[in-house]
């Protein structure tokens, strides 16, 4: 059936949604030993990020839903992932607190900071003095 509508009223078949609905976003690539990590962006997951796992030809989610590796520390956005001796730290968008995942053991998330309104980003171990350095 053909519908007529006068010019630029007509309504297209082919959306947003539709053109970005199964396109997984790559970023925050990272190396560890022999170790490949890096964060999938996934519009069927509402955005969720995630970070990913190849060891041995296996690859392995490290943040299960509804963890959500973003941070909103400058509103935009910034570094939420730090590898760092397989262990991940991330912030998690829900409430912008920073996670710790033993890669090890992929079942062990272990919320680092408890600090409600604050922000975090851009992480770096300095394991010497056993602390986290970040962006607040």
């Amino acid at each position: 059936m053909t519908t007529t509508a006068p010019f630029g009223t007509w309504k297209s078949p082919i959306t947003s949604d539709l053109i970005v609905a199964k396109t997984v976003g790559l970023g925050s690539p990272a190396i560890y030993g022999d170790d490949f990590y890096w964060v999938e962006s996934r519009p069927s997951e509402a955005g969720r990020n995630v970070i990913i796992r190849q060891r041995d030809g296996q690859i392995a989610e490290l943040n299960a839903a509804p963890t959500n590796a973003r941070t909103r520390v400058h509103e935009y956005g910034g570094g939420a992932v730090l590898v760092d001796r397989r262990q991940v730290f991330f912030t998690n968008f829900k409430d912008q607190q920073i996670y710790q995942v033993v890669d090890e053991g992929l079942q062990s998330i272990t919320q680092v900071t408890q600090n409600a309104g604050m922000r975090y980003a851009d992480y770096v171990a300095d394991w010497q003095r056993g602390r986290l350095i970040a962006v607040r």
